[in-house]
């Protein structure tokens, strides 16, 4: 009797497990179901994937999708939309939007926005603020919510933990691997005549290297206190990484294809204040202190801190212009192009887009290519150079930093628990993303 999948992919090379390899994929019901051979095998949708390795999707665990609030921006959809076209099959959203998701209001409202709209599939954090240190027990527990994030740095309205009395409250506040913006508020603050108008060379300058150190060197110090698990977003500088070495019981850490591919004083001559980010791009032996990290097996994450501004926005005078890049879609190929240059392995692309994710957040059935998980894949010619043009950019801001570089490695299809959503560049399929459930909140989950 032959046997039936609702999907087949035949052929490809498959990053399994087991190592990479050919071997075909059987899909039922959104679920793996069988890892090949299967040519005998029948089902309605075949893909012929010889030639194209087959990959778990990117789990792009940090983007800003800007809705409510500042939808001109970006949204839901057409943020969901730039990270399908991207290989990316699942985000994690982050909470300084307007109203800030510091509630369980706010916090349903994405969720019933995301439902119907979003391409991907998809989880928000809950945002840590003074006021609602109390609730964040209760907040990280509900179905969708991925974790608890906390800007130690300045950030949009009240999303901002600065105290460290309210640091440590909040992380004494629940069991979940917390998530945060690490830099000094204070120091911040106290710099801020450096800033030169007009040049944006200056903004690493005013956040620098230690506005990054003393704030990490004090998170960890507090997060170990309360006994509590942290995850340390864009992580930048060549200091903060013994200090996380040394926290590997507790500590996860996270750096950006940003901040692993552009390097001052050029991008800012180059790009002025579209390469202003925070933390900022800094000088390149940072760069290379963060291939060292990812090498020697430090980074665990690699997120795109997608975090879209119009051009009218970027285009205002320094410092009067945002922080903030556009990631989500350019996320993978700019990681593939550092694999084919031995960068980075295959594997460890895997683990750093995914694998890596799924084990940080504790991910219900998401991130490998095995039996049983979803039929979450990025398929892609490793061979294939494409020039990144703004003209594609499907986010809403309609540009990215790396504008006219050429990369070899894209994404050609994008499939979602086992449905095409993405083919060719192109989106074939309307939104049907689910919310991203989670190990330590099943019992929650509907």
């Amino acid at each position: 009797m032959t046997e039936s999948f609702d999907l087949l992919i035949l052929g490809g090379i498959a990053a399994t497990p087991n190592g990479i390899a050919e071997a075909d994929i059987g899909v039922r019901a959104g679920r793996i179901a069988a890892i090949g051979p299967l040519g005998g095998a029948a089902a309605p949708e075949v893909v012929h994937a010889r030639g194209l390795h087959v990959l778990p999707g990117v789990i792009d665990t940090q983007v800003h999708f800007r809705e409510p609030g500042n939808e001109h921006k970006e949204d839901l959809e057409t943020g969901s939309r730039a990270a399908v076209l991207g290989g990316v099959t699942a985000v994690f959203e982050m909470p300084n939007t307007d109203p800030p998701t510091a509630t369980h209001g706010a916090i349903e409202d994405k969720l019933a926005r995301a439902k119907g709209r979003m391409y991907c599939d998809y989880a928000f954090y809950a945002g840590a603020t003074a006021a609602n240190i109390g609730a964040l027990g209760a907040l990280e527990k509900l179905p969708g919510v991925c974790g608890v994030k906390a800007f130690l740095g300045s950030s949009t309205g009240s999303l901002l933990l600065s105290k460290p009395q309210d640091i440590l409250a909040a992380l004494k506040a629940g069991s979940r691997r917390m998530a945060v913006h690490s830099e000094d508020e204070e120091r911040l603050n106290t710099r801020k005549d450096l800033r030169v108008p007009g040049d944006p060379r200056s903004h690493p300058l005013w956040r620098d290297v230690e506005t990054a150190r003393l704030s990490t060197e004090r998170v960890l110090r507090l997060a170990r206190e309360a006994g509590r698990r942290l995850h340390v977003l864009h992580v930048t500088t060549e200091e903060e990484l013994p200090l996380l070495a040394a926290a590997r019981d507790f500590a996860t850490v996270e750096t950006t294809p940003q901040h692993l591919t552009l390097a001052a004083p050029e991008c800012y001559e180059r790009l002025g204040t579209y390469a202003q980010m925070n933390p900022p791009i800094r000088e390149s032996r940072h760069r290379e202190a963060l291939w060292k990290a990812v090498r020697e097996g430090l980074i665990d994450v690699i997120g795109s801190d997608h975090a879209p501004h119009s051009r009218a926005e970027k285009d205002k005078p320094y410092p009067d212009s945002p922080a903030g890049m556009p990631g989500v879609q350019t996320l993978a190929t700019i990681l593939l192009d550092h694999v084919n240059a031995g960068r980075m392995s295959l594997e460890r692309f895997v683990d750093l887009t995914s694998a890596g994710a799924a084990r940080i957040f504790a991910i219900a059935g998401k991130g490998r290519v095995a039996l049983g998980y979803d039929a979450d894949f990025m398929l892609v010619d490793l061979k294939k150079k494409r020039r990144i043009e703004n003209s594609w950019i499907a986010s809403r801001c309609g540009w990215t930093p790396f504008d006219g570089m050429e990369t070899t490695g894209w994404p050609i299809m994008t499939i979602i628990r086992g449905r095409t959503v993405m083919r060719d560049h192109a989106l074939v399929a309307d939104p049907g993303g689910e919310a991203v459930r989670f190990a330590e909140t099943l019992a929650n989950a509907s």
